[in-house]
């Protein structure tokens, strides 16, 4: 009897340890995003976290960076990419439409390469 309790005791606990190695798959990332001002950082970082999984998104007004960490579980860098790109600004890979541009507030509008 002894025997049957301690084999059920362990298979319980080498159930729940192998329930705890699910981790996300969290992953950072920068790449550069167009635009010139702080209107633009509220819109590009609102635009990133729009897209599931996104943890963290920071923008850079100086070097046009941005940094994130994804969920790589629950979206792809190309999903936040397109999400950026509809709000206006070109990223190194995805460009906004010239319409979806043309919405930016003039002080916005930058430079397009």
């Amino acid at each position: 009897m002894k025997n049957i309790v301690l084999g059920i005791m362990l298979l319980f606990i080498a159930l729940s340890t192998q329930a705890q190695d699910k981790k996300s798959k969290n992953a950072k990332y920068s790449f550069e995003v167009n635009g010139n001002c702080d209107l633009c950082k509220k819109r590009i970082e609102k635009a990133a976290y729009s897209v599931p999984g996104v943890k963290s998104a920071y923008w850079s007004v100086e070097t046009h960076q941005i940094n994130l960490i994804l969920n790589e579980d629950k979206s792809s860098l190309a999903e936040v990419k397109k999400a950026i790109s509809k709000v206006g600004h070109d990223t190194d890979e995805i460009k906004a439409t010239q319409e979806d541009y043309d919405k930016l507030h003039s002080c916005c509008q930058y430079e397009r390469k």
